[in-house]
């Protein structure tokens, strides 16, 4: 638990402090009611969202206005670079901090910083969804268009069969997952499920 001094110097405003002081002073300020409510995940919440903008705000540089849009992503270097820009527009999340947030060994700190700077790409599609959900990028949804383009730059830049099953195999995955969030949503199979499908799959079909 941070220090009462990191506490007080998070409440002055001089400085943006790290994730964990936030978290600690938002649920240290909660009331008892709050605290037994929803009210307290919706403060985290709120608290997580400003905190990213307050360090987009002081970290990022000038060029970012936008979150990377990975629907453009036709190459490699240009996956690299969105990768990039999504951990600046995510606040500069420290490869620690992004290694914390990961599972064991998913996302070691030597291999996140060398994405950051842009020396290497993941490994695999279990690192690039573990280095884009420690940059907040966690809906499945959003997570679906990263798997494509990094899929349509691999398939460009004449990766192996091999490593574009791979990739393939996560993107299919992904997409089995959303389709059955939709069935849990409506609490039964939707009358469109195959057109459904057939629109999630569009952009992997027209990358193949």
């Amino acid at each position: 638990m941070p220090s009462k001094a990191t506490l007080e110097r998070a409440a002055s405003g001089t400085c943006v402090p790290s994730w964990e002081t936030v978290e600690t002073f938002i649920k240290v300020t909660v009331t008892k009611e709050e605290e037994f409510t929803a009210t307290l995940g919706l403060a985290v919440d709120r608290g997580r969202k400003l905190w990213i903008c307050a360090r987009r705000r002081t970290r990022a540089p000038y060029y970012i206005h936008k979150a990377p849009n990975p629907d453009l992503v036709s190459s490699v270097a240009d996956l690299s670079r969105a990768l990039r820009h999504q951990h600046i527009w995510a606040g500069y999340p420290t490869p620690g901090e992004m290694d914390r947030m990961s599972g064991p060994g998913e996302l070691p700190s030597s291999t996140t910083r060398r994405i950051i700077e842009g020396d290497t790409l993941p490994v695999d599609p279990q690192q690039a969804l573990a280095f884009l959900k420690a940059c907040y990028v966690r809906d499945p949804n959003d997570l679906e268009p990263w798997l494509a383009a990094a899929s349509r730059a691999l398939r460009r830049d004449g990766a192996s069969q091999r490593d574009l099953n791979r990739w393939a195999r996560a993107h299919q995955k992904l997409l089995a997952e959303i389709q059955a969030s939709v069935k849990d949503m409506l609490g039964e199979t939707p009358p469109g499920e195959e057109a459904l499908a057939e629109v999630l799959t569009s952009k992997e079909t027209q990358a193949a």
